[in-house]
């Protein structure tokens, strides 16, 4: 058995900590969790900041913590920290992350909404695992309600077609209808419209109405499924479709006061309590789904199991798959050359395996040259010329499922030098980068280029070749090198940067 785990969730409505204890198999036991309430989100989106008396309870509750971890063996530098949007959102996050590190030692990391999507996808797979449910046979939608945003991510035939982070929160919206909206209907009309806005992005990557697996997550919807659904399993319930309308219907009669003492909640959650369960309603209400699959899980289980999985080949594998689908999903929309989009990926990743061993970067970083393989020519959609600078735009401002903000901005720059003459120590942007940025960019980006003029013709000519290291070359044979004289001149105008970076000179035998 391994040492216990503990990670710590800053979000919009309370500071909440979970312990869990791993064995060599990856199977977990929880060992302890606490929930304790905070107003971070209200500060935020009413004044822009958090509040100093706001910072001193976090700095209080953290304290705690700390001495709630230091009974189990757990140190701060042990545990995961984390914050979400609510925090990333203030005008004041780095001084309060300043003051966390000074006053209780734990070091805060801001994650963004496809980072939630990420580690949700993990918690939500490991609930429904010796389930029956199945994402291969049905579309499926699984969505996150929180304070700040609410996290969708949309599967099709077993594959990631859709991940969003929506700025629909339940604590966000509640304070922009304060002393605006004075009814149900008022708030639901201005929920329908805003939910709505978003929705025609949502269908032009799944229908909706085809919709027939809804799984959700949140506490808000597991106290509906406790009260109204059927357990299916420990964590998991399911809820029919016209029940759960009853129930936000029996909810919507209730003032807060009477949520607090009816369903045994915090003040800060019945607050949000119908916002909530009304998001879920509308969103619920676009699918073909008859009943609503709830999973009582979390992003902090997410996180925890991400430290682990990558021991295991079989998730890790899976995982992978869903990132170059949500990738390819991207192309599609922007109706990108999905054949040679794949050739260059399957030539970039043969390569790079061949220099696995002088690479030296992190094993995250070949998906990163998968998905830059895949996306590199999309900016074609915009205009030809210079179609690299409208790829770097397009990728900057998309989501792609599995990605960081960091690891997107890594994937554009490397989109954005694949073609060219220039290179990216010209710009002082890129120098401005840490060292492992730089090096990243540089030997994913020279690999690329090799790849891309591979198939420079787009017929995928080369299917069928082998790659070996001989002395100072990278000897590409290939089966019909004889007719190709395009790919050679290619191959002399874009393997500057590659010889450069490995020292191997290319031959295309």
């Amino acid at each position: 058995m391994k040492l216990p785990q503990a990670v710590i969730d800053i979000g919009s409505t309370g500071v909440r900590l979970l312990i869990a204890e791993f064995s060599e198999n990856g199977e977990y036991n929880i060992l302890d969790r606490s929930d304790k309430p905070l107003s971070l989100g209200k500060d935020v989106f009413t004044t822009g900041s958090v509040s100093q008396d706001v910072q001193n309870q976090l700095i209080q509750i953290l304290q705690r913590y700390k001495e709630q971890l230091s009974g189990w063996g757990l140190s701060c530098s042990e545990t995961i920290c984390f914050a979400s949007s609510a925090l990333r959102d203030s005008n004041n996050c780095d001084p309060i992350m300043d003051r966390i590190l000074v006053q209780t030692g734990f070091r805060v990391k801001i994650i963004d909404g496809i980072e939630e999507n990420k580690m949700m996808y993990l918690a939500v797979s490991d609930c429904i695992k010796d389930q029956s449910i199945d994402f291969k046979n049905d579309d499926t939608v699984i969505l996150v309600v929180g304070g700040s945003t609410t996290e969708i991510m949309m599967i099709s035939e077993g594959k990631m077609v859709g991940v969003h982070s929506l700025r629909i929160g339940t604590v966000r919206i509640n304070q922009q209808i304060s002393n605006k909206a004075s009814s149900y209907d008022d708030i639901q009309r201005y929920m329908q419209e805003s939910i709505n806005n978003t929705r025609g992005t949502l269908e032009s990557e799944l229908k909706l109405s085809k919709v027939r697996q809804f799984i959700a997550v949140g506490p808000d919807v597991t106290l509906a499924a406790l009260i109204a659904g059927q357990p299916v399993s420990t964590f998991l319930w399911e809820i029919e479709k016209e029940d759960f309308f009853a129930f936000v219907k029996e909810v919507q009669g209730y003032s807060v006061d009477e949520c607090v003492a009816k369903f045994k909640i915090p003040y800060n959650e019945a607050e949000t309590l119908l916002v909530s369960l009304l998001i879920y309603k509308l969103f619920f209400s676009f699918t073909k789904a008859e009943k609503m699959i709830v999973a009582e899980t979390s992003i902090r289980k997410g996180v925890l199991l991400s430290q682990n999985y990558g021991e295991d080949e079989v998730l890790q594998e899976e995982f992978n798959m869903q990132i170059v689908a949500s990738a390819k999903n991207l192309l599609r929309k922007f109706h990108g050359d999905e054949q040679h989009a794949e050739c260059v990926r399957m030539i970039a990743a043969k390569i790079y395996d061949t220099l696995k061993d002088e690479i030296a970067l992190d094993e995250h970083s070949k998906i990163l040259l998968e998905v830059s393989a895949i996306l590199h020519d999309i900016g074609t959609f915009i205009r030809y010329d210079h179609h690299n600078l409208h790829s770097w735009y397009i990728i900057h401002n998309s989501e792609i499922f599995g990605l960081s903000r960091k690891d997107n901005t890594l994937v554009s720059e490397i989109a954005k030098y694949h073609k060219g003459y220039s290179v990216p120590q010209d710009e002082e942007s890129f120098l401005m980068l840490p060292r492992i940025d730089r090096m990243t960019i540089l030997k994913l980006t020279s690999i690329l280029r090799i790849a891309d003029a591979l198939d420079r013709g787009h017929i995928q000519k080369f299917t069928d070749f082998s790659i070996t290291l001989e002395q100072n070359n990278l000897v590409i044979h290939t089966v019909n090198s004889s007719s190709s004289v395009l790919e050679k001149i290619a191959l002399s105008e874009k393997s500057g940067m590659f010889e450069s970076v490995f020292g191997y000179k290319v031959i295309l035998a």
